[in-house]
């Protein structure tokens, strides 16, 4: 009979939802070399190639994907035997900029809750001030923001964000006519950079409507009100970036930065795990 070895199935596991040996190896707190011994060693053990490798891409062979299940199901049953133990559930607090919060948020929650079943997540939305207020105030145990102008010393960098013009494919714009847009309502970080950018382009530019967060925007430009500055990854998927064919001045690409004060290793893991997904979401 075989046994499998729990960390080389639960790093399987990540790789396959990460598509990354790096990112896997992030989340575990580990090396890349060291994930992928792991992963040889469990192919060589259940004789089966779990990987399709290429120098820009992994991706599960026929054989992994018939895997896979179990694979989480050893995982899960790996938790929940260790959390059988726990004297309490730890609550991780966790503020996050609107901008960031996409369809892909579903997938990062996914992987922080297989990694560790017994962590409350608490997840509080507002713009990146405020959650980065609300955690110098001691409010958050972490928080996930766009950096600003100011630069500060701590903090750790999880990705650039790249910004389109985003809009419905068939939005028009009257030739003439000031650019409708929609935005966050003030202050915001990512307001202020689109219309920074259209001032200094000499681009006329109308407010026609201002959300209160990226889901209300992604409504109003699906709905073709408008065009609006977000970050493509959280864009809905039935929007396209117009700013070529309108001819709007390329917008740059914002810092995502991770705050945290925490020192607890189970803390720490779900934090490596969540800047782990972010990146891997974003490409």
């Amino acid at each position: 009979m075989k046994t499998l070895d729990v960390e080389a199935v639960q790093a399987f596991v990540l790789v396959a939802d990460l598509a990354s040996f790096t990112r896997a190896a992030e989340a575990m707190g580990s090396t890349q070399s060291a994930v992928s011994l792991k992963i040889k060693r469990l192919e060589s053990g259940l004789g089966r190639r779990l990987f399709e490798r290429t120098p820009r891409l992994v991706r599960l062979s026929a054989e992994g994907i018939a895997f896979l299940a179990s694979a989480r199901n050893l995982v899960a049953a790996h938790q929940m035997a260790i959390g059988a133990f726990a004297v309490e559930r730890r609550r991780l607090v966790v503020g996050m900029s609107h901008h960031l919060g996409g369809p892909d948020l579903a997938q990062v929650l996914r992987r922080m809750n297989a990694s560790d079943p017994g962590l409350v997540i608490e997840l509080r939305i507002d713009t990146s001030r405020v959650m980065l207020e609300a955690f110098d105030n001691g409010a958050l145990d972490a928080a996930i923001v766009l950096r600003g102008e100011a630069r500060r010393g701590d903090g750790e960098l999880l990705l650039n964000e790249g910004f389109g013009w985003m809009a419905a494919p068939d939005f028009s714009h009257p030739p003439g006519e000031p650019l409708r847009l929609a935005t966050q309502a003030q202050p915001c970080i990512v307001r202020t950079m689109a219309i920074g950018a259209l001032d200094a382009a000499g681009i006329p530019w109308t407010e026609v409507f201002v959300g209160g967060g990226v889901a209300t925007i992604g409504a109003a430009i699906s709905a073709g009100l408008a065009v609006a500055a977000l970050a493509r990854r959280v864009a809905p998927a039935d929007c396209v970036d117009l700013g070529p064919r309108l001819g709007l001045p390329k917008l740059p690409g914002c810092e995502v930065m991770l705050y945290s004060n925490l020192t607890d290793a189970r803390a720490r893991g779900a934090l490596r795990t969540l800047g782990a997904a972010f990146r891997a979401n974003a490409g």
